[in-house]
């Protein structure tokens, strides 16, 4: 199973660099520079939050059979003390998972993992094989099901009275739908942020074609793959030089999260987007899914998740404003309030 993600206290913030009080200098040994940087990094971020949290607009539709309708929640939920168990009672699935898409980790989610335990809620954010702080060499990791593995691992170790509720971001989208055809009796809701939410026989890179050409063309000339079994076989992975992430990912998001994500991000293995996905209407097409739209996405742009949506109609579709492709960091607040509208819908 994945690594869960750890968050890590205030006073941690106070921690100086490899002059550390805390950190000895056989602990320092055994952990990588990076890894010391991404927990220095998370630690600052997440003091950073924790003193300046507010709660922003949002603008959301639901998708009927023949009409759409308004949804608004109060700017701040939680802020009369009243409210509180009405709020929770609405809520009858109150365990979220948070899927990471290409690159990402369990450390991504961090500001809404504080906002939804915040809400009284249990979120739980998984590193999938080869991201974040899990050590499998990304070259390694061939197939979407060996990718999905900690998410697959977790959903059937769940009693088969239990449900969660799945969030998956962008390719973290084909995770997700790869659980509902696997697990649909688990998984009340299935929430597609910014995400491939892909159809039968249709590949979670496809979904990028418009930013990154076709699968075929990417794999012949791009500049970002890495041949990680040698330059005579198939490439295993590609990764983004920091400028042209901070372009696609992170447009919108504030320069310390910015900070983090490039201490934080790994390379992404090929194989599992590169795979199409096998998804039957009797698994896949049971399970209750929303798509979140990012309005100022430049990774995977609103023409085409409108394109997802219009072509695999889920649930209920709803926008954030002025977010780029990392919501979580962008528009947190904004994306709370959406996942907490979504768990009150019967």
């Amino acid at each position: 199973m994945g690594n869960r993600f750890i968050c890590m206290t205030k006073k941690g913030a106070n921690e100086n660099g490899s002059r550390s009080k805390r950190m000895g200098r056989s602990q320092r040994k055994m952990i990588s520079e990076e890894e010391f940087l991404h927990r220095q990094a998370l630690s600052m971020a997440l003091h950073q939050h924790q003193l300046s949290q507010r709660f922003e607009g949002s603008m959301s539709r639901r998708i009927g059979s023949t009409s759409f309708r308004r949804r608004n929640l109060p700017d701040d939920p939680l802020s009369n003390e009243k409210q509180a168990p009405d709020f929770l009672q609405k809520i009858k699935t109150k365990k979220f998972i948070l899927i990471h898409g290409e690159g990402f980790g369990a450390w991504c989610w961090y500001k809404n993992i504080a906002l939804l335990e915040e809400s009284g809620l249990f979120p739980t954010a998984f590193d999938l094989t080869g991201s974040g702080i899990d050590l499998t060499d990304t070259n390694s990791v061939a197939t979407l099901a060996g990718y999905s593995k900690p998410l697959i691992d977790y959903l059937q170790s769940l009693p088969e009275d239990e449900k969660v509720i799945l969030v998956g971001h962008s390719s973290g989208g084909a995770c997700i739908s790869y659980a509902l055809e696997r697990f649909p009796q688990k998984i009340s809701k299935a929430i597609f942020l910014c995400a491939t939410m892909v159809s039968n026989g249709q590949r979670p890179f496809d979904v990028f074609a418009e930013e990154l050409g076709s699968a075929e063309h990417f794999i012949k000339e791009s500049k970002f793959l890495i041949y990680g079994n040698g330059k005579d076989k198939p490439p295993t992975g590609f990764m983004f030089e920091k400028e042209q992430m901070k372009g696609l990912y992170f447009n919108q998001s504030p320069a310390k999260d910015v900070a983090l994500a490039m201490v934080s991000m790994r390379p992404i293995p090929l194989g599992p987007i590169m795979e199409k996905l096998s998804l039957t209407p009797e698994n896949y097409g049971s399970g209750r899914r929303f798509y979140i739209q990012t309005l100022d996405d430049r990774a995977l742009s609103p023409d085409v998740q409108e394109k997802l949506v219009r072509e695999n109609p889920p649930e209920g579709v709803f926008k954030i404003k002025g977010s780029d492709h990392s919501p979580f960091l962008s528009k947190p607040q904004s994306l709370h309030k959406i996942l907490i509208e979504i768990a009150q819908i019967p």
